[in-house]
Protein backbone atom coordinates (compact mmCIF):
# COMPACT_ATOMS: atom_id res chain seq x y z
CA UNK A 1 0.00 0.00 0.00
CA UNK A 2 2.75 2.48 0.90
CA UNK A 3 4.50 1.78 -2.40
CA UNK A 4 1.26 2.49 -4.31
CA UNK A 5 0.79 5.82 -2.54
CA UNK A 6 4.42 6.74 -3.07
CA UNK A 7 4.14 5.92 -6.80
CA UNK A 8 1.13 8.22 -7.17
CA UNK A 9 2.99 11.01 -5.41
CA UNK A 10 6.05 10.55 -7.64
CA UNK A 11 3.88 10.61 -10.76
CA UNK A 12 2.29 13.91 -9.72
CA UNK A 13 5.71 15.39 -8.91
CA UNK A 14 7.03 14.42 -12.33
CA UNK A 15 4.03 16.06 -13.99
CA UNK A 16 4.72 19.29 -12.12
CA UNK A 17 8.32 19.43 -13.29
CA UNK A 18 7.40 18.51 -16.86
CA UNK A 19 5.10 21.53 -17.05
CA UNK A 20 8.16 23.79 -16.69
CA UNK A 21 10.09 22.27 -19.59
CA UNK A 22 10.74 24.27 -22.73
CA UNK A 23 9.30 27.56 -21.51
CA UNK A 24 10.98 30.94 -21.23
CA UNK A 25 11.71 32.56 -17.84
CA UNK A 26 8.76 34.85 -18.55
CA UNK A 27 6.32 32.07 -19.35
CA UNK A 28 7.10 30.01 -16.23
CA UNK A 29 6.30 33.12 -14.12
CA UNK A 30 3.29 34.45 -16.06
CA UNK A 31 0.26 34.94 -13.82
CA UNK A 32 -2.55 33.55 -15.93
CA UNK A 33 -5.44 33.70 -13.48
CA UNK A 34 -6.87 36.60 -11.48
CA UNK A 35 -5.23 35.09 -8.36
CA UNK A 36 -1.80 35.00 -10.03
CA UNK A 37 -1.45 31.25 -10.57
CA UNK A 38 1.82 30.55 -12.38
CA UNK A 39 3.89 27.44 -13.05
CA UNK A 40 7.08 28.25 -11.18
CA UNK A 41 5.12 29.45 -8.16
CA UNK A 42 3.22 26.16 -8.02
CA UNK A 43 6.48 24.20 -7.96
CA UNK A 44 7.98 26.55 -5.35
CA UNK A 45 4.89 26.12 -3.19
CA UNK A 46 5.04 22.34 -3.48
CA UNK A 47 8.69 22.34 -2.40
CA UNK A 48 7.52 23.92 0.85
CA UNK A 49 4.67 21.41 1.12
CA UNK A 50 7.10 18.48 0.85
CA UNK A 51 9.50 20.03 3.36
CA UNK A 52 6.77 20.83 5.87
CA UNK A 53 4.65 17.72 5.74
CA UNK A 54 7.41 15.13 5.44
CA UNK A 55 10.05 17.04 7.39
CA UNK A 56 8.76 19.14 10.25
CA UNK A 57 5.66 17.00 10.80
CA UNK A 58 7.78 13.92 11.52
CA UNK A 59 10.65 15.73 13.27
CA UNK A 60 12.91 15.12 10.27
CA UNK A 61 14.04 18.67 9.47
CA UNK A 62 15.05 19.61 5.95
CA UNK A 63 18.78 20.45 6.00
CA UNK A 64 18.45 23.88 4.40
CA UNK A 65 16.24 26.86 5.17
CA UNK A 66 13.57 27.83 2.69
CA UNK A 67 14.46 31.39 1.71
CA UNK A 68 10.87 32.59 1.88
CA UNK A 69 9.90 30.86 5.13
CA UNK A 70 9.51 33.35 7.93
CA UNK A 71 6.99 35.26 9.92
CA UNK A 72 7.64 38.59 8.20
CA UNK A 73 7.09 37.34 4.67
CA UNK A 74 4.43 38.84 2.50
CA UNK A 75 1.29 36.78 1.83
CA UNK A 76 1.63 34.12 -0.88
CA UNK A 77 5.40 34.58 -1.09
CA UNK A 78 5.73 30.86 -1.84
CA UNK A 79 3.37 31.08 -4.85
CA UNK A 80 5.66 33.05 -7.17
CA UNK A 81 9.33 33.25 -8.04
CA UNK A 82 11.38 36.40 -7.96
CA UNK A 83 13.39 37.40 -11.01
CA UNK A 84 16.50 36.18 -9.17
CA UNK A 85 15.06 32.69 -8.50
CA UNK A 86 15.72 30.70 -11.64
CA UNK A 87 13.66 27.81 -12.90
CA UNK A 88 16.71 25.62 -12.24
CA UNK A 89 16.97 26.88 -8.64
CA UNK A 90 13.31 26.18 -7.89
CA UNK A 91 13.21 22.83 -9.72
CA UNK A 92 16.39 21.74 -7.94
CA UNK A 93 14.96 22.78 -4.57
CA UNK A 94 11.79 20.82 -5.36
CA UNK A 95 13.84 17.74 -6.26
CA UNK A 96 15.83 18.03 -3.01
CA UNK A 97 12.63 18.51 -1.00
CA UNK A 98 11.12 15.44 -2.67
CA UNK A 99 14.25 13.39 -2.01
CA UNK A 100 14.08 14.41 1.64
CA UNK A 101 10.38 13.50 1.72
CA UNK A 102 11.15 10.16 0.06
CA UNK A 103 13.58 9.44 2.88
CA UNK A 104 10.82 10.01 5.42
CA UNK A 105 8.36 7.89 3.45
CA UNK A 106 10.84 5.04 3.12
CA UNK A 107 12.00 5.19 6.77
CA UNK A 108 8.61 5.28 8.49
CA UNK A 109 5.67 2.92 8.65
CA UNK A 110 2.30 4.15 7.43
CA UNK A 111 1.04 4.32 11.02
CA UNK A 112 4.03 6.39 12.21
CA UNK A 113 2.73 9.38 14.20
CA UNK A 114 3.46 12.99 13.40
CA UNK A 115 2.23 16.44 14.32
CA UNK A 116 1.40 19.19 11.83
CA UNK A 117 2.37 22.27 13.84
CA UNK A 118 0.46 24.77 11.67
CA UNK A 119 -2.85 22.89 11.96
CA UNK A 120 -5.31 23.41 14.85
CA UNK A 121 -4.37 21.32 17.87
CA UNK A 122 -7.49 19.14 17.63
CA UNK A 123 -6.44 18.01 14.11
CA UNK A 124 -2.65 18.24 14.28
CA UNK A 125 -1.98 14.59 15.23
CA UNK A 126 -1.52 12.63 11.99
CA UNK A 127 0.06 9.48 10.59
CA UNK A 128 2.35 9.05 7.63
CA UNK A 129 -0.58 7.45 5.79
CA UNK A 130 -2.74 10.52 6.36
CA UNK A 131 0.05 12.89 5.27
CA UNK A 132 0.78 10.85 2.15
CA UNK A 133 -2.86 11.02 1.09
CA UNK A 134 -3.00 14.74 1.92
CA UNK A 135 0.15 15.59 -0.08
CA UNK A 136 -0.92 13.41 -3.02
CA UNK A 137 -4.22 15.32 -3.10
CA UNK A 138 -2.51 18.71 -2.83
CA UNK A 139 0.12 17.89 -5.46
CA UNK A 140 -2.48 16.59 -7.89
CA UNK A 141 -4.67 19.64 -7.28
CA UNK A 142 -1.75 21.88 -8.22
CA UNK A 143 -0.87 19.61 -11.14
CA UNK A 144 -4.36 20.33 -12.43
CA UNK A 145 -3.70 24.05 -12.09
CA UNK A 146 -0.41 23.55 -13.93
CA UNK A 147 -2.19 21.64 -16.72
CA UNK A 148 -4.47 24.59 -17.38
CA UNK A 149 -1.77 27.25 -17.08
CA UNK A 150 0.57 25.37 -19.43
CA UNK A 151 -2.22 24.85 -21.96
CA UNK A 152 -2.94 28.60 -21.86
CA UNK A 153 0.73 29.38 -22.47
CA UNK A 154 1.50 27.16 -25.45
CA UNK A 155 -1.23 24.55 -25.90
CA UNK A 156 0.75 21.73 -24.27
CA UNK A 157 -1.66 19.46 -22.46
CA UNK A 158 -1.67 16.10 -20.79
CA UNK A 159 -0.07 13.99 -18.12
CA UNK A 160 3.47 13.39 -19.40
CA UNK A 161 5.67 14.17 -22.37
CA UNK A 162 5.62 10.52 -23.46
CA UNK A 163 1.90 10.00 -22.84
CA UNK A 164 -0.52 12.89 -22.76
CA UNK A 165 -3.38 10.59 -21.67
CA UNK A 166 -5.81 12.58 -23.85
CA UNK A 167 -8.24 11.21 -26.42
CA UNK A 168 -7.42 11.60 -30.08
CA UNK A 169 -9.66 14.55 -30.91
CA UNK A 170 -9.45 17.47 -33.33
CA UNK A 171 -9.32 20.05 -30.55
CA UNK A 172 -10.38 23.09 -32.59
CA UNK A 173 -13.54 21.30 -33.75
CA UNK A 174 -14.21 20.04 -30.22
CA UNK A 175 -13.70 23.52 -28.75
CA UNK A 176 -16.02 25.07 -31.34
CA UNK A 177 -18.69 22.47 -30.53
CA UNK A 178 -18.50 23.23 -26.80
CA UNK A 179 -18.65 26.97 -27.47
CA UNK A 180 -21.73 26.45 -29.64
CA UNK A 181 -23.43 24.38 -26.91
CA UNK A 182 -22.58 26.99 -24.26
CA UNK A 183 -24.07 29.76 -26.39
CA UNK A 184 -27.22 27.68 -27.02
CA UNK A 185 -27.59 27.08 -23.28
CA UNK A 186 -27.14 30.79 -22.60
CA UNK A 187 -29.83 31.74 -25.11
Amino acid sequence: MKSDLHRYLRTAREAMLWKLEGLSPYDVRRPLTPTGTNLLGLVKHLAGVEVGYFGETFDRPFPEPLPWAGFDDEPNVDMWATAEESREDIASLYRRACAHADGTIEALDLDAPGTVPWWPEDRSAVTLHFVLVHVIAETNRHAGHADIVRELIDGTAGLRADSDNLPSVHWETYHAKLERVAREARD
